[in-house]
């Protein structure tokens, strides 16, 4: 009944249109529109949903320590989305339109001048998944999805969404997905160019002024291909991933006077690949345990011989129906700082989403260095449900070097509390409270870390973060 009506609005709108040039874009989209809603009503699906979430932060030593007497920052960011999805026979389709913006960055009137670093519009996701199997059944499906797109497994430790950025991530890949009894895989792989070039693939990467945090940030992968295998288990689930991700080619050649060192790209790549295990899984009613294991070897974006591992294990123990509690431990290894480096043994997180697990101030894996020692994250975690709506939670970290530092240096860091409260205000409005605060070493400050002089010690982070997610088509 809801599609007729919606059909014959759509109608009416198409015949009082006058198609003149003034108008032909009004035509085409209730033309679209009308397609749409015609095509196929049995299977046929259109989905209209959105998404305004406002933070307001202030940051006192975010990221990296700020220096004793700093004013601490405020301001508040706005990420918009616009999300539009329709399914039909065998495919499916969605983009989200995006915007993020810092309150006051654009004039107050038509403002013809924003560069782009600050333009922050953006088609954040834009795919297609083509079912290559002629039904669909709840037994499996086999499907083709390609476009730009999140890609997100497990707890998000290598690979993840973002979703904590304003500005999230995504990629732009072609991902072969199957599924069947409890069973998945997906091969996916991506191939990134600049533009439209006459001859040659070299790549040169983007957003080159972040040298710092991962090799998503600092250099843009110019491939990947990846396989990635999971099975549920009566006890829980279990999962294999194997990702390479290949970086252009190139040399520093040294040139004039004074002389200027550039990069000059070539042909060829250095590959990196990363291998490894998830699990998450019940040995007891009330015990559950996650962890991962995964090793990193070929070659960094720099051309340097990789051999790094990432460990982790997480417990949480249901205490009653309303409290969780658990330790956990981290381990990411890293290059000794005593000793002549002959090989690379960072290990590098990938494109996860590190502010879920190295502490919501994000000091470590995220836009701000700290070396290349590695880290070891000590944690303790405690949920509480106070309602259905309300949930409290506590995160206590110490965070330590996984390996000597250069001068005799301690290897601790700080300790990091992190204290958030989300309410459910409705079942599409949510509000977030967070405080973190740090007590961070002389050994944070240093120039083997973060490099910070006559730094406060003692960091401090809040935020206040509203959530809206309308559903534009659901019934009143």
């Amino acid at each position: 009944m809801e599609l007729i009506k919606a059909k014959a609005l759509f109608y009416q709108g198409i015949q009082k249109v006058n198609v003149s040039k003034g108008n032909l874009s009004k035509s085409i989209f209730l033309g679209i529109a009308f397609t749409l809603l015609s095509s196929n009503e049995s299977q046929a699906q259109l989905s209209a949903t959105g998404q305004i979430r406002e933070r307001t932060e202030i940051r006192d030593g975010f990221g990296t320590l700020s220096k004793d007497g700093q004013k601490a920052a405020l301001f508040n960011t706005q990420r918009t989305r616009f999300n539009l999805g329709y399914s039909g026979y065998r495919f499916k389709f969605f983009t989200a339109l995006q915007d993020v913006r810092v309150f006051g960055q654009d004039a107050s009137t038509n403002n013809r001048v924003t560069t782009d670093p600050n333009d922050g519009v953006l088609l954040h996701e834009a795919w297609l998944d083509l079912s290559l199997k002629d039904t669909i059944d709840k037994s499996g499906n086999i499907s083709l999805k390609i476009g730009r797109q999140e890609i997100s497994y497990d707890d998000q430790k290598i690979l993840g969404g973002l979703d904590w950025l304003q500005q999230a991530r995504r990629h732009d890949a072609i991902v072969f997905k199957y599924s069947r009894k409890g069973w998945v895989f997906d091969a996916g792989l991506a191939f990134n160019q600049n533009r439209e070039l006459s001859t040659g693939t070299i790549y040169t990467g983007v957003n080159t002024a972040y040298p710092a945090g991962t090799n998503g940030i600092g250099t843009m992968y110019k491939s990947f291909q990846y396989g990635y295998l999971s099975k549920k288990f009566f006890f829980g689930d279990i999962s294999f991933l194997y990702f390479k991700d290949d970086f252009n080619r190139y040399s520093n050649v040294t040139s004039g006077t004074p002389p200027v060192t550039t990069k000059v790209y070539g042909e060829g790549v250095w590959s990196r690949n990363t291998t490894g295990l998830y699990f998450n899984v019940m040995p007891t009613r009330k015990l559950n345990l996650t962890g991962n294991a995964y090793y990193q070897g070929g070659h960094d974006k720099d051309g340097n011989s990789i051999s790094a591992k990432l460990a982790s294990i997480t417990a949480t123990y249901q205490v009653n129906r309303k409290l969780f509690v658990g330790p956990g431990i981290d381990f990411l290894s890293g290059n000794d700082g005593t000793k002549a480096a002959t090989q690379n043994n960072r290990f590098d997180p990938l494109y996860g989403t590190p502010h879920k697990f190295w502490g919501y101030m994000d000091y470590f894996y995220v836009a701000s260095g700290f070396g290349s020692q590695g880290l070891v994250n000590y944690f303790f975690k405690m949920k509480y449900n106070a309602k259905d709506k309300l949930t409290f939670s506590a995160d206590v970290h110490g965070f330590e070097s996984a390996n000597n530092l250069a001068g005799g240096l301690t290897k601790y860091l700080g300790t990091e509390l992190d204290l958030t409260m989300k309410y459910n205000i409705t079942k599409i409005i949510n509000l977030e409270v967070g405080y973190s605060v740090m007590k961070a070493t002389n050994t944070m400050a240093s120039a083997a870390v973060k490099n910070v002089t006559n730094p406060n010690l003692t960091p401090q982070f809040g935020y206040v973060m509203l959530n809206i997610k309308p559903d534009f088509l659901a019934k009143k």
